[in-house]
């Protein structure tokens, strides 16, 4: 992390097009919200941003030549308040021209990098509200009223919206480094009503563990990612299993600690996995159940390839990430504090893992008790 700073590249690019396919960097779809959804989401894109900028490192730039959450959400603040003045052109005037609007130089003139999180959150979450509700004041038959850039591009008020939405999420793509400090205190903050919310063990899960029991010998070693309340490594026990038990979070590893049970703090991106009660002895077994979904795409082949290592050959591993394309932030739940999901499809996921060194057994869906799509993975250990 550097408070170091070099000028940034214009971003001269169109991207009109995100409104007629997929954005290829961040998976957002336009034509995946329906109209009253929209203002919904920019509500709930403002949170997250809120959400980030509690890091102490906000300020901090990844790399000189880019800018830190703290100056991207400066810039998402002024884009609610830029799109605010044109969808009110819109609004009023017949087919207006938009006033050119020159990012960088408000990065500069504004000071971004200057600024402080503690003030810019709360004015942010005010202007997304603010363009939230004007975009549900707009009267049925106004939706389609036309405005235009000075590049001759025309905009009904539904396509401004629509790219104005993209812009947001896809900065929060740009920042997603922050996710995984963001997800932790997340669950930090609300471990006591996740213990709460998850103590039922489902269904879907029990079958899951029988089905990994039985690729796993009778008293076979298990390393757990993402432990949790503890339920899952309980019924794993159960099922006649050793369990390490091991989390990112603290506030989960000391719930553990205080019922009597062993647990690591351990990230499974850096940490080293060996068990220290049993060293040199790989793993029979590797236990992931909805915790690998919160890494990032471009880190899952490193953990998947570093669980590889730690498991001896013909191990068994399960993961369970929610299907889909794409990224997104879930405010709702058992934490209600904004958490970093990837998901995934099928080939991808296969891909992903058999190149990290597993060989997939079996990929089954399941339902989620809010009606997400799960996929469930079941693996071994290649040669």
């Amino acid at each position: 992390m550097t408070r170091e700073q070099t000028p940034l590249e214009p971003d001269t690019k169109d991207w009109t097009w995100v409104l007629d396919r997929p954005c290829d960097e961040c998976g957002f779809e336009a034509s995946a919200y329906d109209r009253p959804a929209i203002p919904r989401a920019f509500r709930q894109n403002a949170h997250v941003w809120f959400a980030l900028l509690a890091d102490p490192a906000a300020g901090e730039r990844s790399r000189p030549d880019r800018w830190s959450t703290l100056e991207y959400a400066c810039h998402v603040h002024d884009v609610h308040q830029i799109y605010h003045d044109r969808v009110s052109q819109m609004l009023a005037e017949d087919d207006p021209l938009f006033d050119n609007w020159d990012q960088d130089s408000s990065a500069e003139q504004g000071r971004y990098a200057d600024q402080l999180p503690s003030i810019i959150g709360p004015t942010l979450v005010a202007a997304a509200y603010a363009i939230g509700d004007l975009y549900d004041s707009v009267p049925p038959l106004s939706w389609q009223r036309p405005g235009r850039r000075s590049d001759g591009h025309t905009f009904t008020i539904e396509s401004l919206a629509r790219y104005q939405l993209h812009d947001v999420v896809h900065h929060l793509h740009d920042v997603r480094g922050a996710a995984r400090s963001a997800t932790i205190r997340a669950y930090d903050v609300s471990a006591a009503d996740y213990l709460e919310g998850t103590r039922e063990l489902p269904a879907t899960v029990a079958a899951a563990i029988g089905r990994f029991a039985g690729m796993v010998s009778q008293g076979g070693r298990v390393l757990e990612i993402g432990s949790g309340s503890g339920r899952d490594a309980a019924a794993l026990e159960r099922a006649g299993l050793f369990v390490r038990r091991t989390d990112i979070t603290a506030a989960f590893v000391e719930i553990l600690r205080s019922g009597g049970h062993r647990a690591d703090l351990v990230d499974p991106l850096y940490d080293d996995l060996a068990d220290p009660a049993a060293p040199g002895t790989p793993y029979d077994g590797i236990w992931a159940d909805a915790s690998l979904l919160h890494v990032d795409r471009d880190d899952l082949p490193t953990v998947l390839t570093r669980l590889a290592r730690a498991t001896r050959r013909g191990g068994t591993l399960f993961v369970s990430v929610k299907e889909g394309d794409g990224e997104d932030w879930s405010t709702h739940g058992n934490v209600t504090t904004p958490r970093f999901f990837t998901f995934w499809r099928d080939e991808p996921l296969r891909s992903v893992m058999e190149a990290a060194g597993w060989s997939v057994r079996e990929v089954l869906r399941s339902e989620g008790r809010d009606g997400e799509q799960w996929l469930e993975v079941l693996a071994t250990r290649a040669s």
